[in-house]
């Protein structure tokens, strides 16, 4: 389908969903799938509709870099295990906008280019608002309970790589080192927490221009 049809038609869904709060949109894949690309494109038809929208992004939540690599700089496991402070996301962020919530939110808690936390302002957020939040790992058990909906941008990872190499001056070849520790580390993720058949909708992304849509396996939260 062409991108603008995927874009309406994701918004449609999304704006669907009916919560007494928030409804909250994990839209998760690997690095360089277009995750924060599909996340941004989908807040002017999300408005469209009358509904404001919160941006975050798990970017936002990182641990302290002592913390990050604690098991290895090089470290696969630790790139999954130990990236995000998923605690203060919950927190911060995913249960204020929950069942029980007061609306309350922070959308960042730390930068990871300074190695710093950040001023925690908080927000309050419109019942009716959507909460579009991207990241990797967001189909982990931990966090599974705190979306209304996911969606898993899918790509491969020659394609991906691709793209992180063209983003962030990387190496483009999926056997260099650098990208192990990234590669690996996803690999366990989707190993071990099959995202693609726990999210509510799956977007083929291989092709940013002619994207595909189908319905995942994942149940919405209520």
């Amino acid at each position: 389908m062409k991108r603008s049809e995927l874009l309406e038609r994701l918004a449609d869904l999304i704006t669907a969903v009916q919560r007494p709060h928030p409804v909250r949109v994990g839209i998760d894949g690997v690095d360089g799938a277009g995750k924060t690309m599909l996340a941004d494109e989908l807040v002017a038809p999300i408005q469209r509709r009358g509904r404001p929208v919160v941006r975050s992004s798990v970017d936002f939540f990182h641990r302290p870099r002592a913390q990050r690599y604690q098991r290895g700089r090089h470290s696969p496991e630790g790139y999954f295990l130990d990236s995000f402070d998923y605690g203060g996301l919950k927190a911060a962020l995913l249960n204020p906008l929950g069942p029980a919530g007061s609306r309350r939110f922070c959308r960042r808690l730390f930068d990871h280019r300074t190695d710093l936390p950040v001023d925690a302002v908080q927000e309050q957020a419109d019942a009716e608002a959507v909460l579009l939040f991207d990241g990797i790992f967001l189909l982990r058990p931990e966090l599974l309970e705190c979306w209304d909906f996911t969606v898993f941008v899918d790509a491969r990872f020659e394609v991906s790589v691709s793209r992180c190499a063209q983003r962030d001056g990387s190496s483009p070849d999926l056997a260099a080192a650098e990208n192990q520790r990234y590669i690996r580390g996803q690999e366990i993720y989707i190993e071990r927490c099959a995202p693609r058949s726990r999210a509510t909708v799956v977007v083929d992304n291989n092709d940013l221009t002619q994207p595909s849509l189908r319905a995942g396996a994942g149940r919405m939260a209520r």
